[in-house]
């Protein structure tokens, strides 16, 4: 067997009312000044205000960058860094989904070691990042308890990653399911199948692990069991604790595990045609989980039962085959697109974007072998939605 690692050094804050703690856990890290990391509607919201308030209460300056881009670029990263250093904060709050946790990681990370956001792609980091809080408002990344801040470079077209599992953890995670309340459907959906995605390929990857299974599994019975109702309903708190526990849970798993062909091809699209990361994910999923079970059926049979299919009769194969259907299921029930639906991306693009999702070195843990023509009979099966 393998030697593996584990790493979760996050100190996670939950429960409903949690993020009026933010302000004491900024004290906690020896904080004075913050600087929030987030977008244009957050900071307008009352989401915002929250946390605002909380910093109030505990007396800590802070300043706001409100221009977080889905996909964060480099160029953001670096433009935050700058921010950071003359407004000499000490500590940093991502607050959003993905894209903000990803730039606060990386900002705090070019603070402390200099450089250029393209200058640490997949390299260790010197020095320790400056302490982060990560607020997620999605169940979606995992990302506020992952080592890693996924950044895309414009001019390559592609997506880096500032990647250490010391240096670049968050320091704390504040999951409040409350601040979920008012999240739209549309990225209730995406995000959550984001979620799903994650915890699937974390069990079943090339280089899972028992410590990961654990995480895996259970973050697909909590996910599986409460999407559609938070999407339908997403003002029940129990269905959003469950969501965003469960994405939480997905992420301790992968960024200790890994990912493979699903998030190979939604980074292609994503870096290309700035498609949101999360929808990329929902709609390769069911291809690439029906394309893998020949190297696992076991597998992919146990992330059936774990998303509640009765497999009395059924052999292992067809068990795991049944998963891929409820996976579509799935899809279909919280409205997430087709890739028909991405119009800007074009059949002429097919190709290209196998031949980017073959050299992704997430490729490499798939739970199966795959090269560009494989990628490509993917893209078109997700495409004639077969």
């Amino acid at each position: 067997m393998e030697i593996r690692e584990f790493f979760h050094a996050t100190k996670v804050v939950s429960g409903a009312g949690s993020v009026a703690k933010t302000g004491e856990e900024v004290l906690g890290l020896g904080g004075k000044k913050a600087l929030i990391i987030t977008d244009g509607f957050l900071a307008s919201s009352p989401i915002y205000e929250k946390v605002t308030k909380s910093l109030e209460a505990s007396s800590v300056e802070y300043v706001t960058y409100k221009e977080v881009r889905p996909n964060p670029r480099t160029t953001d990263c670096d433009f935050t860094c700058e921010m950071a250093k003359k407004e000499k904060v000490d500590v940093i709050i991502g607050l959003g989904g993905g894209s903000s946790m990803d730039q606060a990681k990386a900002t705090a990370a070019l603070v402390t070691n200099g450089g250029k956001c393209v200058d640490w792609d997949y390299t260790d980091l010197p020095e320790y990042m400056l302490p982060v809080i990560c607020v997620p408002t999605t169940a979606g990344t995992g990302s506020e308890v992952t080592f890693v801040a996924v950044i895309t470079d414009e001019e390559k077209k592609y997506k880096m990653g500032i990647m250490d599992a010391i240096k670049l953890r968050p320091s704390v995670a504040i999951a409040d399911p409350e601040l979920l309340l008012t999240l739209p459907p549309s990225l209730t959906a995406s995000t959550g199948v984001d979620a799903l995605t994650h915890a699937i390929e974390a069990y079943t990857c090339k280089v899972s692990q028992p410590l990961t299974d654990a995480w895996a599994l259970h973050a697909i019975e909590l996910i599986s069991a409460n999407l559609v109702e938070a999407v339908e309903n997403g003002n029940n708190l129990e269905a959003r604790t469950n969501m965003i526990n469960g994405s939480l849970m997905a992420g301790a798993a992968f960024i200790n595990s890994n990912v493979g062909a699903v998030h190979a091809i939604s980074e292609t699209i994503g870096a290309w045609f700035d498609t949101p990361h999360g929808v990329g994910n929902s709609i390769f999923l069911p291809y690439v989980m029906k394309y893998n079970i020949p190297a696992n059926p076991k597998r992919f049979a146990e992330v059936a039962k774990r998303m509640g299919i009765d497999g009395t009769g059924m052999t292992t194969e067809e068990l795991a085959y049944a998963g891929v259907e409820k996976v579509k299921e799935l899809n279909e029930k919280v409205k997430i697109p087709k890739l028909k639906d991405l119009d800007y991306i074009k059949e002429e693009n097919f190709r290209a974007i196998a031949e980017r999702s073959a050299e992704n070195v997430l490729s490499d843990d798939n739970a199966r072998e795959i090269d560009a023509d494989a990628y490509l009979e993917l893209i078109y099966e997700a495409y004639n939605d077969k």
